[in-house]
């Protein structure tokens, strides 16, 4: 895993974001590590979106409690 300061983070941050490396980059302040950038994986979560459709049934009002609440009530 590829480190860098911050401080040279600060000035080449635009192109270290479009060549990050795929084990990630870590930031030091000092020496010390603050933070790790990884490259984001576009791919990974996509098939679960719609995977539930026709297996899943919803039964009254999804957007309630159930619960009847006043506004003018003081308690």
């Amino acid at each position: 895993m590829k480190t860098i300061g911050a401080a040279k983070f600060k000035a080449e941050c635009l192109s270290l974001l479009d060549h990050i490396p795929t084990t990630g980059l870590v930031i030091t302040k000092h020496g010390r590590p603050v933070a790790r950038i990884i490259p984001y994986d576009e791919g990974s979560c996509a098939h679960l979106i719609g995977c539930l459709k026709d297996h899943i049934q919803i039964h009254g009002d999804i957007h309630s409690t159930g619960l009847k609440w006043d506004a003018t009530s003081e308690s």
